[in-house]
């Protein structure tokens, strides 16, 4: 009778157990279904979609710059070495290809060890639950039971899903190295310059090093640190038949010397700010976030040219420099009021300005001599090269569109346009004698200014021609006093052909006193070299979006604005100033001998120095000064020693590394070639010296020499 009430006892307890077995898996079922709600879906899974980097691309594939929040660039698994995928499996998950989301012996070893402990010291995730940790807002970060559970039931969700080549593509994509970098292509180039399929081996060991902590373990912050972790992911590599002894020695010997300790910087700092900027105007008419998206922003930017300008632009820079130092070190009072010398020592500033450290910022809107270049594609107005400063003092000032300068004599072709397009022959002569004119200051209040030639001379009747060659002011002031080329139509003339800013009509503006900015000169030059018609400058030719899909293509914006006539006459005497004048050093010093057309400028005081000029291929353009216009480059600095270097240079060459074909301006059928006197530019007579000319039809001579009459 005790046995069977002792067996009925046992069934009791047996059934008891097995309902409190079945209740306490339905409970752990339900707290998983309730947890599961707020995991992501399986489609959510599915249609994974992370922040990643925006490109800005050169026309020629080079990438420039990257736009971001978080750093992140995807890549292919099958564009990520071997070596670095074998180290994170060697380091973070040595069972990754086995188990299927969830590792049973760790977990086991986990809760052995935290329940001896009673705390949380150790954890248990495989790589997919890290992916999951990662991929996922709503899989908190707290270590934690409960966040365990989740990262468990979303890393199953992801084997069910995925491959396991997919999950580990993932993983390297998603995970977090430090510096602001997610996945081994953004962190590849932020610590090694480079992309992440050229990883050697012990380059991979790093970077999987850092994954545990990548502030603890950064090579920039904690070299030593950060090389011994490395040398453990070299043995578990090793040890797990990743690599053999041989290379676990080579690389384990190897030092930290490829990292780079300042993040390598985009190409084009300038254009690429630049880009960022007419982004940001279109974003959200295109419905674009630039820094999350993972665009593709294609540009007309050509790296080559680039690369010629910035050298360029840095070498005038430095010989524009050396004699503005010596310019203030002869003025001692000028030079300790600019580089307040009562606070820094002048040894360590003049060491600085010869180029030996940084000069400090407060200074350098005085001290340091600036730039900007732009080069376009005239028929186009493609922006081919953009710099908007100096390239060794990289600043967000971009001169190149966002600085107003005075432009000189540059600015006077427009005089001579309107006088052409009035249909005054290029051989209107004009007194070359001074002339008075009435000059309002800042003040409001009015001042008699009486200008003069570059060189001080005066002289007789002056042909169009000779007066730009020389680049006369008296000449053409008296265009506009005359009405030749009155001042408002010069006005009107710049503005047409693509000068924005607020010229004021007054007969200074044949003087070029109006500010003006650098890439509106160049384009308004390039209607010229394209016949009259003026093409808007741009810099981007598509956007596409991380799938190859186009969401915006740009066009070139063209109008006529001259007829070819007028356009072709002005480029005339242009080349005259090239072949003859001011800017002739450009052919007999540099060697740039393809037809071309330009004009030198400089301000009054020596604050600005200009040279812009065009072939039919290229209309490129640069200027030179102090950020603060009140401090002069100097007596002597014009627009032909401080600026025409940077621009022969660079078309030189420029046009020599494209290949282009020499070709000619070509002359339209309106454009009639006269035989005239040399004196007089009036028909010869047979003692007449002759010259040959170009008219449009209609403005030719009709007239006979008077001169030189025969007995």
């Amino acid at each position: 009778m005790a046995q069977i009430t002792s067996n009925l006892n046992l069934n009791k307890i047996f059934y008891r157990c097995i309902i409190v077995i079945i209740i306490g898996m339905l409970a752990v079922l339900t707290f998983v279904l309730f947890l599961s709600k707020n995991l992501p879906s399986l489609e959510q899974l599915e249609n994974y979609d992370p922040d990643l980097v925006t490109r800005i691309y050169s026309s020629d594939g080079k990438v420039l710059n990257e736009l971001f929040v978080q750093k992140r660039v995807f890549i292919e698994i099958d564009r990520i070495p071997e070596h670095m995928q074998s180290a994170v499996v060697a380091s973070e998950d040595r069972r990754f290809f086995d188990h299927w989301g969830l590792s049973m012996r760790s977990i086991a070893r986990a809760i052995m060890v935290n329940t001896l402990s009673l705390s949380y010291r150790q954890g248990f995730s495989t790589l997919t639950q890290q992916l999951a940790r990662n991929l996922y807002k709503s899989v908190g970060f707290e270590d934690s039971i409960l966040r365990k559970v989740k990262e468990m039931i979303t890393a199953i969700q992801i084997e069910r899903t995925y491959t396991k080549e997919e999950i580990l593509e993932m993983y390297l994509n998603t995970v977090h190295f430090g510096h602001g970098t997610y996945g081994v292509e953004a962190a590849t180039k932020r610590f090694f310059g480079k992309e992440s399929r050229f990883l050697n081996i012990d380059e991979s060991a790093l970077l999987v090093g850092l994954l545990p902590a990548p502030a603890s373990y950064s090579p920039v912050h904690h070299p030593d640190r950060a090389y011994k972790r490395r040398n453990t992911v070299l043995r578990l590599m090793r040890d797990q038949g990743f690599i053999d002894r041989a290379e676990f020695d080579e690389n384990r010997a190897k030092t930290l010397e490829t990292v780079l300790d300042v993040p390598k910087r985009g190409s084009a700092p300038y254009f690429t700010e630049h880009i960022r900027r007419l982004l940001e105007k279109e974003d959200t008419a295109l419905g674009i976030n630039i820094y999350r998206d993972g665009l593709k922003i294609y540009t007309t930017l050509d790296s080559k040219l680039q690369s010629i300008a910035e050298k360029a632009v840095l070498s005038t820079i430095r010989d524009d420099q050396n004699r503005l130092n010596k310019r203030l070190y002869n003025d001692r009072e000028e030079f300790e009021n600019l580089a307040y010398l009562t606070i820094y020592p002048e040894d360590t500033l003049k060491m600085m300005l010869a180029g030996e450290g940084q000069l400090y910022k407060d200074l350098r809107d005085k001290l340091l001599v600036q730039c900007a270049f732009v080069a376009l594609d005239p028929n186009t107005g493609a922006i081919l090269a953009m710099v908007g400063g100096r390239p060794d003092y990289h600043d967000q000032y971009n001169r190149a569109v966002q600085a107003r300068r005075q432009p000189g004599s540059v600015f006077k072709p427009f005089v001579y346009t309107t006088a052409l397009d009035n249909g005054y022959p290029v051989t209107e002569q004009l007194l070359n004698q001074p002339v008075v004119l009435n000059i309002q200051n800042m003040d409001g209040t009015w001042v008699k200014w009486k200008p003069q030639n570059y060189d001080g001379s005066t002289g007789g009747l002056t042909t169009f021609r000779e007066g730009l060659r020389k680049s006369m002011n008296l000449i053409s002031v008296r265009m506009v006093q005359q009405d030749i080329a009155p001042a408002e139509q010069v006005k009107q003339t710049a503005k047409r052909m693509g000068i924005n800013t607020d010229i004021r009509a007054v007969d200074a503006i044949a003087l070029g006193t109006s500010e003006v900015y650098p890439i509106e000169m160049v384009s308004a030059y390039s209607a010229l070299a394209n016949k009259g018609v003026y093409s808007k400058p741009f810099a981007i030719t598509k956007i596409e979006d991380r799938y190859g899909n186009i969401i915006k293509e740009y066009y070139p914006e063209r109008k006529e604005v001259l007829s070819e006539e007028t356009a072709y006459l002005m480029t005339s005497l242009m080349q005259t100033v090239m072949d003859r004048g001011t800017g002739g050093s450009a052919r007999w010093k540099y060697k740039f001998n393809r037809p071309a057309a330009g004009k030198t400028g400089t301000t009054q005081g020596w604050s600005d120095a200009w040279f812009v000029g065009f072939t039919p291929q290229i209309a490129a353009g640069c200027w030179f000064g102090v950020d603060d216009f009140k401090v002069p480059l100097g007596p002597g600095q014009d627009g032909s020693r401080a600026a025409l270097p940077a621009w022969a240079k660079f078309m030189k060459a420029a046009h020599d590394t494209l290949e282009l074909p020499l070709v000619k301006f070509e002359k339209p059928s309106g454009i009639k070639d006269e035989k005239i006197c040399t004196v007089t530019k009036k028909l010869p007579l047979p003692a007449c010296p002759i010259e040959q000319e170009i008219f449009k039809g209609g403005t030719e001579p009709t007239q006979k020499c008077k001169v030189h009459k025969t007995s």
